[in-house]
């Protein structure tokens, strides 16, 4: 076993749930070896063509990997090890917090097709697909933004991905959304936390109606110039927003989750030209962060 490659107990919580092996051409054969190769490229962000011979042809790895990004593998994997993290009690709901943060696009990264990609031999449409691919423009160059939900515990519930030039606020209501943990029993998936956490960025009127409608108990500062703003407007301008300082220390937890992502060189800067391959490239970090003990 290499550095980096997966534990026999990590291998031993995510093997249940990949796909069968013993397909026609070999397809899915190999996955451990496969997987600890993706791992690989997304530790130390090299280009798929120079992978060390131990893990096999480039062209397999890499294929495997845009295949299950492709199809949602990546996603429903990630899906499962949430469920499974659930039903262990290692899931901190106390408090979900959201942030972003903006992630350089290396040149090689640009020129994609406009073609509408496909998955091979199946008439499905591509998970994670942007049309866009996920990139924006500023001063210094191409930039593409994570969203992110992350527990308590510093590891990620929901990830979403965006051009660099978007703003947070935004797309809030479609991160919290995307908060849907299973429940390996059966029954309806979790989706609300304890209390959720997060920046003035995210200090909107639609925000915080949204959290209200859902019974959200939240933590989020109000602007000076809202503030200011409301108070001037009298008893028009409504009541004064609730916030508790000491549960507001706790938002670093999702700062501390995104660098633990940006560990992976892949994700630091991102490489892949197609949004749905960087998405499951990000997908598939989340998963080792959950797998470790």
């Amino acid at each position: 076993m290499g550095r980096g490659d997966l534990t026999q107990e990590e291998w031993a919580r995510l093997k249940l749930h990949l796909p069968k092996s013993g397909k026609r051409d070999g397809r899915w054969v190999s996955h451990r070896r496969i997987i600890n190769g993706i791992l690989y490229r997304n530790r130390t962000g090299m280009p798929w063509r120079d992978l060390p011979a131990r893990f096999g042809k480039w062209k397999t790895v890499y294929e495997r990997h845009r295949r299950w990004s492709a199809d949602g593998t990546w996603d429903r994997l990630f899906a499962h090890v949430l469920a499974d993290a659930d039903a262990e009690g290692r899931i901190d709901w106390s408090m979900v917090s959201v942030d972003s943060t903006t992630v350089r696009v290396h040149q090689h990264a640009a020129g994609a097709r406009k073609k509408r990609p496909r998955v091979p031999g199946k008439r499905t449409t591509l998970r994670q697909h942007r049309p866009d691919e996920g990139l924006g423009r500023s001063r210094g160059g191409f930039t593409c933004k994570i969203h992110l939900a992350g527990e308590g515990g510093r590891r990620p519930l929901a990830p979403l991905i965006t051009p660099g030039q978007w703003a947070d606020s935004p797309q809030f209501i479609p991160v919290v959304d995307r908060i849907r943990v299973g429940r390996p029993g059966g029954g309806r998936p979790r989706t609300r936390p304890d209390q959720l956490g997060g920046d003035k960025a995210y200090s909107s009127r639609r925000n915080r109606s949204y959290l209200r409608r859902r019974q959200i108990k939240h933590t989020i500062p109000e602007p000076k110039n809202k503030r200011a703003n409301r108070q001037i407007r009298g008893s028009r301008g409504g009541r004064p927003t609730g916030f508790d300082t000491v549960i507001y220390k706790r938002r670093n937890e999702v700062e501390r989750t995104i660098n633990a992502l940006k560990n992976s060189r892949a994700i630091a800067t991102r490489y892949d030209k197609r949004a749905y391959i960087f998405h499951g490239t990000l997908t598939l970090v989340a998963i080792r962060l959950w797998l470790r003990p």
